[in-house]
């Protein structure tokens, strides 16, 4: 069985290399210092390497091929880190659903005039209209609560909404 030749040392091999590495990783990762902190990576795991007692055949290949699937990863992980800028931009572009100052002003009045309207009902008319619009009671149970019909309860409801339609209508 023949020998294998005698290797160089690793540390002889990735400072040989190093200015090639830097240069084959920057485009992969898109910045040099990153590609710096690349080939750093990829020399402790060069160097730690478990079968670094027994003899490689192309140390510099596998050097390579470390510093490839390093830059291949920052380059992923730098995908992932942006994705929610892109997505925070998009939302950014949303139209709001607050409502502009004007609509806001037109909408408080709106509701100061319904406030009136429901305040002009009869009692037992403006008690029922509340019962069910306000606190979601069904016509039944508006019935049973005041003692009334279930027709009697729906026809107060549509009288309350009838007039307070009409007062929102007059302004």
């Amino acid at each position: 069985m023949a020998a294998l030749p005698e290797q160089p040392d690793k540390l002889d091999i990735y400072l040989n290399h190093r200015a090639a590495l830097v240069d084959y990783a920057a485009p992969i990762v898109g910045c040099r210092a990153q590609a710096e902190d690349v080939v750093q990576d990829a020399w402790l795991r060069f160097a730690q390497n478990p079968s670094s007692s027994l003899p490689m055949r192309q140390p510099v290949g596998y050097l390579y091929r470390i510093v490839r699937n390093l830059a291949l990863d920052v380059q992923r992980r730098l995908g992932r880190e942006r994705r929610p800028d892109d997505s925070q931009a998009a939302l950014g572009q949303l139209p709001s659903t607050t409502p502009d100052p004007e609509r806001q002003v037109s909408s408080q009045a709106q509701l100061r005039r319904l406030h009136q309207s429901v305040q002009t009902l009869p009692p037992r008319t403006r008690e029922a209209f509340a019962l069910h619009r306000l606190e979601g009671l069904t016509l039944q149970e508006v019935a049973r609560r005041l003692d009334i019909s279930v027709g009697l309860a729906h026809q107060l409801v549509r009288a309350a909404l009838s007039h307070c339609a009409e007062q929102l209508d007059d302004h």
